[in-house]
């Protein structure tokens, strides 16, 4: 599991989709979260999928160093698009030792970030038992406000 790169391609769909929504379009469950950049203090978007998990919604940061992660860390607040409609959220980073039901939840309700994810090498078979034992490599975000 040590060596995980992104997809090919994926920084391209990324464009693309981000794109989409900036024209109003929605695709599926994915919205684009935007946080202010903390080195250049310009915004920065990154498609996400929100998901519920006993009446709180989340979103996952998948791979390890990410920059958007570090980048909502940092801002710990961001707006979260769907289509036309933004809103101004709080990401609430959810500690290591709480991260279990998140993570596990994470295959059933993201199936495809989980395919993504295997690609990747950040997963190897997707399970929820695999996502929830590492706890320490994804960092998962509480969306309060959307």
């Amino acid at each position: 599991m040590s060596g995980i790169s992104l997809p090919r391609g994926l920084r391209t769909i990324n464009r693309v989709v981000k794109a989409l929504q900036g024209a109003g379009l929605r695709l599926g469950d994915i919205h684009v979260l935007t946080v202010v950049g903390r080195t250049s203090g310009r915004p920065r978007s990154t498609p996400v999928t929100p998901y519920e998990v006993d009446g709180a919604r989340y979103v996952l940061g998948g791979y390890p160093g990410a920059d958007w992660v570090r980048n909502a860390r940092a801002a710990a607040e961001g707006t979260l698009a769907h289509g036309r409609r933004k809103r101004r959220v709080r990401l609430i980073e959810v500690p290591v030792a709480d991260r279990g039901p998140m993570l596990r939840a994470f295959p059933e309700k993201v199936p495809n970030g989980v395919a993504m994810m295997v690609k990747a090498g950040a997963v190897t078979e997707g399970s929820p038992e695999e996502f929830e034992a590492n706890a320490d490599r994804f960092t998962v975000f509480r969306v309060v406000g959307a």
